[in-house]
Formats: structure tokens, C-alpha cells, sequence
């Protein structure tokens, strides 16, 4: 497969700035493998897909406030620092993307309030810098205060209040993700209430979805794009319950490309999932054979995004794309707040 098999024309007109309120009053369009059939459903109809002893399996990282804006000691000029990933939580040690780099050396202090500031103690990219705060203990809490909801770059928006709920699922727990898994989004307390109650087990994993879901893919060989790594856990429990269903032969169905990457990341030669934890580069293109993914709950994703590759692997090339001229034609809308499939 090359870059350009992933091509289409995205209309800026159907990227959603908003969620749909209630959560799952969003579209859902069901793509049936084995039929080649393409159905409209709303998202409150997606239990009609499971059965009892199924598991669904959900991404439990949590956005977290992850815009902050300082001042520079000495010039007090105006910096913005994007927090990436805690390196090191004894030493409060971070990496981050500030703006303007141009004007953020080595040794210099950032102040973001009275008692929160950063030092830089390395450059990485052009971009990239390494921070150190000065608060021991959980930058996440003192973050969460001052910090704004990274809403993805296709938005075109500022954040307001609201996002720092609607971004988030509304079972996101583990601090670390600077983009939702959004697949997670369309589910409401109600409705997983009602998933439960039809004996579907509700297993979590974490994976903190980092800004490499949002950079593009620069290469036409796709054997040659390193995807940037991220941190997964699957925990002993999630893991015996999953085998359990494989062993009884019912459906593992993954909420989101996260959940279905930390899945497959996770998969023992014999097609079980193994409790482990750690960091995954893990790419999913076509052509790919999921070892334990059955059915998959996704988004409609940018055009030559590592997303689309991951959903056109599970669902036939020629088939997702079918589905996704489909859903431009009957006004699907694309992206984080947007609309949702079902692959069975």
C-alpha cells in the first residue's frame, strides 16, 4: 500500500467544531464485512451489535489540561508550552513543545502563576524541549487549574469551558493523553449501563494518545514511517477477561484505533492478550491480519492519517473507502467531535 491509496477531499464544511449533545445522538454507520452491506444507525443503537460475553474494550487514559502559557523570566515575554509526556515523575521532568522556540534557550524559567514554573534543561527538536518543574509531586492536579483542553489543531478554535468535559470520556481515568481516544466520546453513563446490563463485559486498557495521531505521514513507501511512540498498559484482570472470551468464542470489540493498537501490541503467538505494559510504535496498515480485534467502533479520520490506514486494515481498503464517500455524500461529520462507525 502507498500514501496516496488513502487519498480523498475532505470539505472543511464537515469537519465538526462541536460534539452532537447527548453524546450518542451522533451518527452511526455500520459496515458489515462479510455482507459488503453499509447501514445509518445513531449511536444509542450500538449494543444492538453485541451480544452477552463480548467484551468491549475501552481506553481509559484521560485527557488532561495540556496548553499552558507562561511568561518568561526577566523579558516577561509571552510563552506557550504544550506538555507531551512526563519523563520522570519523581523529578517532575517533562517533554514539551513551546512557541516561540526561537525565544526559549536552555536555563531559561518559565512562570505560569506564583507557584508553578519550568525550567529548560535540554533542547530536542526545533520545537522540542525538555523541562523540569518546580512543584514535586502531581503536575497533572496543578495543570488542571491552569491549563487549556488541546483541542486538535483541525478544529480551528479556541477551547472554551465546555470541552474540558466534552473532550473526555466519560469513563477516562489514567492522567497522560494530549488527544481523546475518540471513539470513547459517543458513550454515556446510560448507555454502558445498558451495554453491562446485557453481559457484555466492560474492559479497560490505557494507551496515552500523544500529537503523533495528528502528524502526517511524509512518505509514499509506508514500510518506511516510524510512528511515534506512546505508553500502554493492559492489567492482568483486563487481560483474563479478554482470554476468557476468546477461549468462548465471543467477540472482542475495541473502542477506538487506541485500544485495538494496545490489543494487538499485546497479542502472544496463540492469539491471547498478555498482561504488559511499556512503550508501542505499533503501525497498522493493510494489508494486516488482527490477531484479536473482532469488531471495531471508530471515527472518521483525516485523509492519509495513520487512523484511516489502521481502519482501512480492518475493514478492506476498497470497502472503508466506499463507506467514507458515503458518508461526505450523506453529511457524516468528520473528526474528533464528529460521527462514528461500526465495523463488524
Amino acid at each position: 500500500m502507498k500514501l496516496s491509496d488513502f487519498k480523498f477531499n475532505l470539505p472543511k464544511n464537515v469537519i465538526a467544531k462541536h460534539p452532537v449533545n447527548p453524546r450518542d445522538k451522533a451518527k452511526l454507520m455500520v459496515l458489515n464485512r462479510e455482507k459488503q452491506e453499509i447501514e445509518n444507525k445513531t449511536f444509542s443503537d450500538v449494543d444492538d451489535y453485541m451480544e452477552k460475553g463480548d467484551v468491549l474494550v475501552v481506553n481509559e487514559t484521560r485527557v488532561f489540561q495540556a496548553r499552558l502559557f507562561g511568561k518568561k523570566e526577566k523579558t516577561n515575554a509571552k510563552i506557550e508550552v504544550f506538555l507531551l509526556r512526563e519523563l520522570n515523575a519523581v523529578e517532575c521532568i517533562w517533554d514539551v513543545i513551546v512557541d516561540p522556540a526561537r525565544k526559549v534557550r536552555i536555563g531559561n524559567k518559565i512562570y505560569f502563576n506564583d507557584k508553578l514554573w519550568c525550567e529548560v534543561i535540554d533542547n530536542t527538536t526545533s520545537r522540542g524541549r525538555t523541562v523540569r518543574f518546580n512543584q514535586p509531586g502531581n503536575v497533572y492536579k496543578s495543570v488542571e487549574k491552569i491549563g487549556l483542553t488541546p483541542l486538535p489543531p483541525y478544529i480551528k478554535r479556541e477551547p472554551e469551558p465546555e470541552d474540558k468535559e466534552n473532550y473526555q470520556t466519560v469513563y477516562a481515568r489514567v492522567d497522560g493523553a494530549v488527544a481523546a481516544p475518540t471513539a470513547g466520546l459517543h458513550f454515556t453513563q446510560k448507555l454502558l449501563a445498558k451495554i453491562e446490563k446485557k453481559g457484555v463485559h466492560i474492559v479497560p486498557v490505557v494507551l496515552h494518545i500523544g500529537l503523533g495521531t495528528f502528524r502526517p505521514v511524509e512518505v509514499e513507501d509506508l514500510t518506511k514511517h516510524k510512528m511515534d511512540s506512546e505508553y500502554y498498559e493492559i492489567t492482568h484482570q483486563s487481560s483474563e477477561i479478554i482470554n476468557k472470551a476468546i477461549r468462548d468464542k465471543h467477540n472482542v470489540i475495541a473502542v477506538g484505533t487506541s485500544s485495538a493498537r494496545a490489543l494487538e501490541t499485546s497479542v502472544t503467538a496463540d492469539a491471547f492478550i498478555k498482561p504488559s505494559r511499556g512503550w508501542t510504535d505499533k503501525f497498522i496498515y493493510p494489508p494486516y491480519e488482527f490477531k484479536v480485534v473482532d469488531k471495531l467502533i471508530t471515527n472518521f479520520h483525516m485523509p492519509e492519517s495513520t487512523l484511516l490506514m489502521l481502519l482501512c486494515a480492518f475493514a478492506g481498503t476498497d470497502f472503508a473507502m466506499k463507506a467514507y464517500k458515503k458518508a461526505l455524500k450523506e453529511n457524516y461529520r468528520f473528526l474528533s467531535y464528529g460521527d462514528a462507525m461500526l465495523i463488524l
